[in-house]
């Protein structure tokens, strides 16, 4: 009998599987870690359906992948959890973002992006895991750009060959330049509105904007909205034109997938190749998640050169 079963994401047959039957026993198996090794490069996002054993497990998870590590905008706070490379994606009301988009509000909303963009070293992944769930919202969202990739019109790759994007920490989503973007800020936590003021977020990133997937050598479109300043070497109309161009054909419903949280989920993404978005919660809800974080760099990121006075 097989370790695990597998079956495609609802309604997304892109990318992506949903792995059920996995008893946390069974992680320890080299032929099962195996398996599930080559079912993460080959998706780029897994969900666990019905794991059973909380942190334990999806520390365990994670060490398949990678040795798990503290995120970036960890180091350096005094924000304790039960595991070193544990972050907590939280949400309450009193501490919470809070936006108001197209008239709604929305707490811990995030919109379309790839963690690290604003850095020149990208984390491989993480696991996210529930531990509140709200009465309402708070689904998660991915898009596969290999899959974005292969849609782009054949003129429109040829375009954006060897280009690269500008990247800088910016939290306040009514300054965002692409993608979309809140009509009005109620409440910043305290851990973003710190963030600008990180060591390693005081230099521009820039990543590039096509590239290969390695061992595969599948095309990847590597571009986050959230976060993204520019194109180098083209910070004008036209640069911002065209990366508008680009990312309008990222964010199309026929690539996303929503995850609908249960009790028992865990869901692991490929940082290099998957988009992730949180859709958010209504003000009044909490939504507690844990995080780890996969260390890793794909060595593609680079830091803008410092420019003389």
């Amino acid at each position: 009998m097989p370790a695990f079963e597998t079956a495609p994401l609802p309604g997304q047959d892109r990318y992506g599987a949903v792995v059920t039957g996995l008893a946390p026993d069974a992680i320890d198996d080299p032929d099962v870690r195996h398996a599930l090794l080559e079912l993460w490069s080959s998706k780029g996002l897994v969900v666990f359906r019905g794991i059973a054993g909380g942190l334990d497990t999806q520390v365990r998870l994670s060490e398949i992948y990678g040795e798990p590590e503290i995120h970036p905008m960890m180091e350096g706070t005094d924000i304790k959890t039960e595991h070193r490379a544990l972050a907590p994606i939280e949400f309450r009301e009193e501490s919470g973002n809070i936006y108001e988009i197209d008239g709604k509000l929305l707490g811990g909303y995030l919109p379309w992006h790839f963690d690290g963009a604003y850095v020149d070293r990208i984390n491989h992944g993480g696991i996210l895991r529930p531990d509140i769930l709200p009465g309402e919202g708070g689904d998660t969202g991915f898009i596969d750009q290999i899959a974005a990739y292969h849609l782009l019109p054949d003129p429109l790759k040829e375009r954006i060959e060897g280009l690269s994007v500008l990247y800088s920490y910016q939290p306040d989503l009514t300054k965002a330049k692409f993608g979309p973007r809140a009509d009005r800020l109620v409440q910043m936590s305290d851990l973003f509105r710190k963030g600008m003021e990180h060591p390693s977020v005081q230099i521009r990133a820039i990543h590039p904007m096509v590239y290969r997937q390695a061992g595969t050598g599948r095309k990847i479109l590597h571009v986050s909205p959230w976060f993204a300043d520019g194109i180098e070497g083209m910070e004008n109309e036209e640069g911002d034109a065209l990366l508008r161009e680009v990312v309008g054909h990222v964010i199309r419903p026929e690539l996303m997938y929503f995850h609908k949280w249960q009790e028992g989920d865990m869901v692991l993404w490929d940082n290099w190749r998957m988009l992730h978005c949180a859709t958010g919660v209504p003000p009044g809800e909490t939504r507690i998640m844990r995080r780890t974080t996969i260390v890793g760099d794909y060595g593609l990121g680079r830091r803008e050169e410092k420019r003389a006075a």
